[in-house]
């Protein structure tokens, strides 16, 4: 009797054991399955992001020059006149620009008044548009004999209210500060080193 009951015993544990392997398996097979769909669907959510997230324009100084520099005696009239490059990076993102001003400062001493540049528009993506200005300033604008020969450092400030547009969906405004250094010669004409460098952006 004692050889049958452990016969027994021994049969269920040799019949309980590969269940329990069964089962363990199966539950790796589902763990498995379910981690590796769910790092699919985080590189998938992760591509997304990347693809849809909008990327800052990028400005760059082309040109900047004040003729009135070169003469010896205080002009009357103070020209300013600039170019700059405006790039939307984005490849499937619009950006839409309310009207950009610009301003010159000297020493921290704003240079004549703000002047328009452009009024709203629409930049599509991977576009890169040039915004030509002029700001002029008069006898109570900055003194040419102030300015320290042979090197003159200005700093030339864009503003604007920017919205991003993906297909039909346009995110919320967004005030934009572009910041350019510029070293301009005792010839009025900005320096090589200050030419195609890239300006500072930051949105508030």
């Amino acid at each position: 009797m004692e050889n049958e009951g452990l016969g027994m015993r021994t049969s269920l544990i040799d019949d309980t054991i590969p269940s329990l392997l069964a089962l363990t398996s199966r539950f790796c097979k589902c763990f498995c399955s379910l981690f590796l769909s769910l790092l699919l669907l985080g590189i998938v959510l992760f591509v997304l992001f990347l693809s849809l997230r909008p990327h800052r324009p990028r400005f760059h100084l082309l040109s900047f020059s004040i003729p009135s520099l070169s003469l010896q005696q205080q002009p009357q009239l103070l020209s300013i006149s600039f170019s700059i490059s405006d790039r939307n990076p984005n490849r499937n993102i619009g950006v839409y620009y309310d009207a950009m001003r610009a301003s010159i400062f000297y020493r921290d001493r704003l240079v004549g008044k703000p002047a328009m540049l452009l009024h709203p528009f629409y930049q599509p993506p991977k576009n890169t548009t040039v915004i030509n200005g002029t700001v002029e300033s008069g006898p109570e604008g900055v003194v040419v004999n102030e300015y320290v020969w042979p090197v003159v450092g200005f700093r030339l400030e864009l503003t604007s209210t920017i919205r991003f547009r993906l297909s039909t969906w346009d995110t919320h405004h967004h005030s934009m500060h572009v910041g350019c250094d510029v070293m301009v010669g005792s010839d009025g004409v900005v320096l090589p080193a200050s030419k195609e460098k890239r300006c500072s952006i930051y949105f508030s």
